[in-house]
């Protein structure tokens, strides 16, 4: 390991002489050129920069006249060169750097603001493997490294919130500030992590390995939140470079800032509405949905998600796949909702939300697909887990029917759409649901059984406050994970269910079997489990 070099203290203040700019996105390129010129700061580029600051009018030296190279090979070669990296990384307070900068004629570079090749758009527009190769920049995060690694006298700049941030400081001061510089350090460091994170990551699916040696996360601020699930933790809210639409991608047309546990929420709430083809509502308190259904359109499908458990639903999230409408606006504000997350919603609807000045609107102008593949991500402490996303999608030609009696075909609908709830519902999970509308769910319970009474709870409540009987009433029961007792499925049965569907898998599937024959009702196995931790 390299010791540390005594090196004198850096300097609070310095006053640049010259700057390196080096970008691929060109957008207030002449503004801050111009900035920095009125500044007093030497211009140093390449290629297309140089070339649109030389068009500005503004004086501007070619890197190559400071190397004394050309560029070359296809432009892959400009920068990697002693001249440009002893600039960046000479010590100029230390008499043995400022020694070798002297006898090499290499002058410091005391701004770098460096962009890099646009790897990650790229990639998301499909381009192919070479074109995603060339995009890969190779200069661009040497230098960036090279500056904030001697941000002890380099004010290096990834993006130009930054820049502005030196410009600010000069005309303020005509200095940059070492902890400024260490700022901006920082953000260069997490900009070029982020991007061979990106590079990687994309490398590692080409390759098809789905569990490479090392793994990157990555991805940008997007809000800082007020706190965490709880006042007393901090949180903060990243996106990263995947565009599935959902609340991570949506535009937030009103309502106070999303908090942590919205977002966890919108984004269970949208998942799930997007599994069906058909107008649905989804309704999700506290990571579990407690109403879903669908509906000749969003009214009554929200309706019908209601009705499933309006206690739960108060101060909850609603997902709908639809484009919203003011009659949908106003049945939703009837009641206090915190989220409404849609793919789009006309005028009317906009305006009848805004009347609720505490309710966030989110609209993603899209569906996230069930069946695109992708990586989910949990903390642990002292490392994460990563699994690909759950693109079980169950069919009738599915189904093994273990009992003597056949389901109708209407209870196979039940049955599909139940199994389709309970994918989505924290474990151990059971749903009742018939006619497209959930009756009763029991989620996250230690054992399946209580899951089954809970849900008939619900499903006997919400009976009763539509003067009915139990909305379980030959209802169709999904349950996510096997039954590894009968006494699970008796308690769906003492519920009203008529029909069962579970993955099967148990020692005790011939037990399980039996019971069903015994009480006369239909069971289907799928041999897919979708359990949710």
């Amino acid at each position: 390991m390299p010791a540390a070099p005594d090196f004198p203290p850096a300097p609070d203040a310095v006053r640049p002489v010259r700057a390196l700019i080096s970008l691929s996105d060109k957008a207030g390129l002449v503004e801050v050129a111009q900035a920095l010129n009125d500044l007093g700061v030497e211009l140093v580029s390449t290629g297309g920069t140089r070339a649109a600051i030389d068009k500005a009018g503004l004086p501007v030296r070619d890197v190559a006249d400071l190397t004394g190279f050309p560029e070359m090979m296809d432009g892959r070669v400009k920068t990697l060169h002693p001249v440009v990296h002893g600039g960046l990384l000479g010590v100029r307070n230390a008499p043995a750097h400022a020694a070798a900068m002297e006898q090499h004629g290499i002058g410091p570079i005391d701004i770098a603001w460096i962009d890099l090749y646009p790897f990650e758009s790229t990639v998301e527009s499909g381009a192919g493997f070479e074109a995603c190769i060339e995009n890969i920049d190779i200069g661009g995060p040497a230098m960036i490294r090279s500056a904030a690694k001697n941000h002890g006298h380099v004010a290096v700049c990834v993006d130009r919130e930054a820049m502005d941030q030196v410009i600010a400081a000069l005309k303020a001061d005509g200095a940059t500030s070492l902890g400024l510089r260490k700022q901006l350090a920082a953000r260069a460091f997490a900009r070029t992590a982020a991007y061979d994170a990106a590079v990687s990551g994309w490398f590692a699916d080409r390759v098809e390995d789905a569990a490479p040696v090392r793994k990157s996360i990555a991805g940008t601020l997007a809000q800082t939140l007020r706190y965490g699930e709880n006042p007393h933790q901090s949180g903060a809210f990243y996106r990263t470079a995947d565009r599935r639409p959902g609340v991570a991608n949506a535009r937030q047309l009103q309502g106070k800032e999303l908090g942590y546990n919205n977002i966890a929420d919108a984004d269970a709430a949208y998942e799930l509405v997007a599994e069906f083809s058909e107008p649905a509502c989804v309704i999700v308190k506290h990571a579990n949905p407690c109403g879903v259904a669908i509906g000749t359109d969003l009214s009554a499908a929200y309706q019908r998600a209601l009705a499933c458990d309006s206690v739960s639903a108060f101060g909850g999230v609603v997902a709908v796949n639809r484009p919203l409408t003011a009659a949908d606006a106003r049945l939703i504000t009837d009641i206090f909702t915190e989220v409404v997350i849609a793919p789009g919603a006309d005028e009317e609807a906009m305006a009848v939300f805004a009347a609720k000045k505490n309710l966030r609107l989110l609209l993603t102008d899209g569906l996230p697909d069930p069946m695109q593949a992708g990586s989910v991500f949990r903390s642990v402490a002292g490392g994460f887990l990563v699994q690909s996303r759950d693109l079980a999608r169950i069919t009738p030609a599915d189904l093994t029917i273990v009992t003597r009696r056949q389901p109708t075909d209407a209870e196979v609908r039940d049955m599909l759409f139940a199994f389709t709830v309970a994918k989505h519902v924290k474990s151990n999970a059971i749903v009742y649901a018939k006619d497209g509308q959930t009756a009763g769910i029991g989620a996250g319970q230690m054992n399946r059984r209580d899951s089954a009474r809970i849900a008939a709870i619900r499903a006997r409540e919400a009976g009763e406050a539509q003067g009915l009987p139990s909305l379980a009433e030959g209802s169709a029961c999904a349950s996510e994970a096997f039954f590894p007792f009968a006494d699970g499925l008796l308690e769906a049965v003492a519920a009203g269910a008529t029909s069962v569907i579970q993955p099967g898998g148990s020692i005790r599937d011939a037990e399980v079997i039996a019971a069903a024959d015994d009480k006369g009702i239909a069971m289907a196995f799928t041999g897919t489990r979708v359990f949710r931790h």
